[in-house]
Formats: structure tokens, C-alpha cells, sequence
């Protein structure tokens, strides 16, 4: 299937299922969101020169771990469910996703450790840091698939990681396009933010996320590229 294709099911996907996707993921995305903004509020308060990170810190960013796993787990169940014709209720797709939390969030800390090892070994090297973020950019695209791997197949976080880098060998180029998709999006929300930070601090959570949400909407193309993909290797 074309790139093209696969971006037009995605995009009419989100267009009819809007309601559903918000009623599941916009309460977690306020959740991360609001975490982000206190950590980014906090971050800025360091001293570059004594940096002190206490245990308030440390918690906050277990906790967006977490949401951000639980996040991921049900908005990739409730796809599975949806691919199969099933019409789950939010609830019930979230009380259901619950156990793949502990193994995305293993994966995620594996296969997150994996992309940025390249591009810090070679900020080591001065100007080499391009070639590592390259690297790491590279193995991103490689491992977009753990998630699926993990909730649609049921495989455990090392197999995941594995079978993810397996799975998107062939892929790897239209998996690089999808999340580019991340970019412009990526300068719009910051542009949105800073404008949003005017009015502020409920205007920019409800801003931040808004963009946070309309940025599912590569997760939803992923997900349709692995769906399409798949088939052809279980023959």
C-alpha cells in the first residue's frame, strides 16, 4: 500500500472515531501534559552550576513513565480492537490495557536506552554528534513497533525490541516518513505553546494538549503501515 493511502485510512480513522480516541486519551493526556509543564517549570528553576534534582523530581518522572505507557497500551488496544470490529468502550478498552503497562514500560526504557546510546557516544567526538543523532533517528524507526509488538503480539519487552527491528527492515523508509511528521508538528506546538503560555498556565496545559492529541495521529499511520505489512509475512 502506498504512503499516500495508508495516510488518507489514517487520517479518516481519527476523523471517525474522534470522540472515542479523545473520551480514551485526552484525561491521560492532561495528566502527562500537567507533568511536563511542572518538570519544564522546575527545570528551569536549576542552577547550571549546582544542579540539585530531589525526589519530587525523580517521582514526577516515574509517574509520566507510567502515563505515558498506559497512554500507548490502551490507544494501541483499542486499534487492535477496532481493526477486529469491536466497539469497546473507553473504560473498558483502559481497565483492559492495563496489563501490558509493566512490559511497555520495560520496552520503552530498553529500546529508549538503544536510540539514544549513538547520538551521545559521538556528542563525545564534537561535531560527530550529527552522525549519532542520524544513528538514533535511524534505530527510532527501526523500533516504532514495539508497542504493537508488545499489545497486538503479545510478545514480551526483548522480543519485542527484537521482532520490532526484524519487522521494520523492509519498512523502514516509509516508517522514516510517517514520523517525520513529528517535526512540523513539533514547531507548531511550540508555537502554539508560547502563545497559549500568554494567557496562562490552564490555557497552555489545554493547548499543549490539543497538540498532544492531533500528534496520535502518527501512532494511528504507524499502526496502519504495521496492519498492512504484516499480512503479507504471515502467508
Amino acid at each position: 500500500m502506498s504512503l499516500s493511502a495508508i495516510l488518507t485510512e489514517a487520517y479518516n480513522f481519527f476523523r471517525n472515531h474522534l470522540v472515542q480516541l479523545a473520551m480514551l486519551t485526552v484525561p491521560l493526556l492532561l495528566i502527562q501534559v500537567g507533568i511536563q509543564l511542572w518538570l519544564g517549570a522546575e527545570m528551569s528553576k536549576v542552577d547550571l552550576e549546582n544542579p540539585q534534582f530531589g525526589a519530587p523530581h525523580m517521582i514526577a518522572m516515574m509517574l509520566l513513565l507510567l502515563t505515558f505507557s498506559v497512554l500507548i497500551a490502551a490507544l494501541t488496544l483499542y486499534l487492535e480492537l477496532r481493526s477486529q470490529g469491536h466497539n469497546p468502550s473507553a473504560g473498558l478498552v483502559l481497565k483492559a490495557s492495563l496489563p501490558f503497562v509493566p512490559p511497555l514500560l520495560l520496552a520503552g526504557v530498553f529500546s529508549g536506552l538503544a536510540i539514544l546510546a549513538p547520538v551521545m557516544l559521538f556528542a563525545a567526538f564534537g561535531p560527530m554528534w550529527l552522525v549519532g543523532l542520524v544513528i538514533s533517528f535511524y534505530l527510532f524507526a527501526r523500533l516504532a513497533y514495539v508497542n504493537f509488538m508488545v499489545v497486538v503480539e503479545r510478545l514480551t519487552p526483548l522480543e519485542a525490541i527484537k521482532a520490532s527491528f526484524s519487522f521494520s527492515g523492509p519498512i523502514v523508509l516509509k516508517t522514516i516518513a510517517l514520523l517525520m511528521l513529528y517535526l512540523p508538528l513539533s514547531v507548531i506546538g511550540s508555537q502554539l505553546s508560547g502563545l497559549a503560555a500568554l494567557g496562562g498556565l490552564p490555557v497552555q496545559m489545554l493547548a499543549d494538549t490539543f497538540m498532544s492529541f492531533i500528534g496520535l495521529f502518527v501512532n494511528l499511520a504507524l499502526f496502519r503501515l504495521y496492519m498492512v505489512s504484516k499480512k503479507p509475512l504471515a502467508e
